[in-house]
């Protein structure tokens, strides 16, 4: 059972390949794409969130795209993924009216989230680019190609 969202991990991957390859000039939304398997207009509302919860910044014009706002080791995967969730969470509609839900199965899944991104929270961006650069995944346009 995988616990993370696709969208959350489509998320954390998108902010990896961006610190990876934002140098000199920030990541275009379509070359990210290509790299993550997607069409462009699957990526671009999940970019926007990344961008309004300050973690990418977009850059206009020709030569635009986007870049981390913030420093590599001051972006967790917890806030990348919290990012991606609370947007997604608009889609869903409202909650289940239940005293089961309430009472019983909310709590333990409020815990079980909340330990889950404690974890996440412990790893960040500078930790996953050293693991892609290590690992040589993700640093060559030729070879970057893969799924989520």
């Amino acid at each position: 059972m995988m616990l993370l969202s696709r969208r959350s991990l489509l998320a954390i991957a998108a902010v990896v390949d961006i610190a990876l390859h934002a140098r000199p000039a920030p990541v275009a939304a379509k070359l990210l794409a290509g790299r993550l398997g997607l069409p462009p207009r699957h990526l671009e509302t999940l970019l926007q969130a990344l961008v309004h919860a300050g973690i990418l910044k977009g850059v206009r014009g020709p030569r635009g795209g986007y870049e981390l706002a913030r420093e590599r080791r001051r972006i967790t995967a917890a806030d990348i993924a919290r990012a991606a969730m609370e947007d997604a969470s608009q889609d869903l509609g409202p909650p289940p009216q239940s005293a089961l839900v309430d009472a019983v199965v909310a709590p333990e899944v409020a815990a079980a989230s909340a330990a889950f991104l404690k974890v996440l929270a412990g790893v960040n961006v500078e930790e996953l680019c050293a693991r892609a650069l290590a690992g040589q995944i993700g640093t060559r346009p030729e070879q970057d190609h893969f799924t989520i």
